[in-house]
């Protein structure tokens, strides 16, 4: 099968871009508005751009043209806590997908626990294991859609110290939830280990 992208309508691309770049972390993007407003939802579009600073990419697709509540309080406060969602909380994190009117407070509607951040305004999510509360460095418009896409820099970590030893993450213990396409999620339980060789 060869596929020539121009052929392909923009959610035909899409739906074949989520199938073919997998697995997908997931960030659960904790946010609000300029009244104060908290809006929480997830995103795969997303991963690590740099270590120094920890910095993280964000893009978040519009809805029928318009920009989401996500990219209009992150445009507005400039501030996000991102988490990253286990197993046993993947049900909730896809209850907050649904499409919400705006004010909508999805932590209330989802049974999720605010609980205060340490830098910056938005809650965190109680329930999850780990959660980095950011900035915003920069917003830019990519592709014909368009996307919002986001750099964002990581002001401060919470990890439950449940999973954390000895300065490292139990992949194990957290079982984080990867996006695949469709409906269909992984976790991080099935781990294998590969050495890498050392050139001489």
């Amino acid at each position: 099968m060869e596929i020539d992208p121009k052929s392909l309508k923009n959610n035909e691309s899409y739906k074949l871009l989520c199938s073919l770049l997998i697995p997908r972390p997931i960030a659960w993007v904790s946010t609000i508005n300029s009244e104060g407003k908290p809006n929480l939802a997830p995103f795969s579009f997303f991963g690590a751009v740099t270590s120094a600073p920890p910095t993280l990419m964000l893009s978040v697709g519009r809805r029928k043209g318009q920009l989401k509540d996500t990219s209009n309080n992150l445009l507005a406060t400039k501030e996000a806590v991102v988490h990253i969602p286990s197993q046993a909380n993947a049900n909730a994190m896809v209850a907050t997908s649904a499409d919400f009117e705006a004010g909508i407070d999805e932590f209330s509607a989802c049974g999720l626990t605010p609980t205060p951040s340490q830098c910056i305004k938005p809650a965190r999510v109680a329930e999850a294991a780990i959660a980095m509360e950011t900035r915003m460095l920069s917003h830019q418009l990519i592709g014909n859609a368009p996307s919002d896409v986001f750099f964002l820099e990581v002001l401060h970590f919470y990890i439950d110290d449940k999973i954390y030893t000895d300065g490292k993450i139990d992949t194990l213990g957290l079982d984080a939830c990867g996006r695949l396409g469709g409906d269909e999620y992984c976790t991080t339980t099935n781990i294998i280990q590969i050495a890498r060789r050392v050139l001489k």
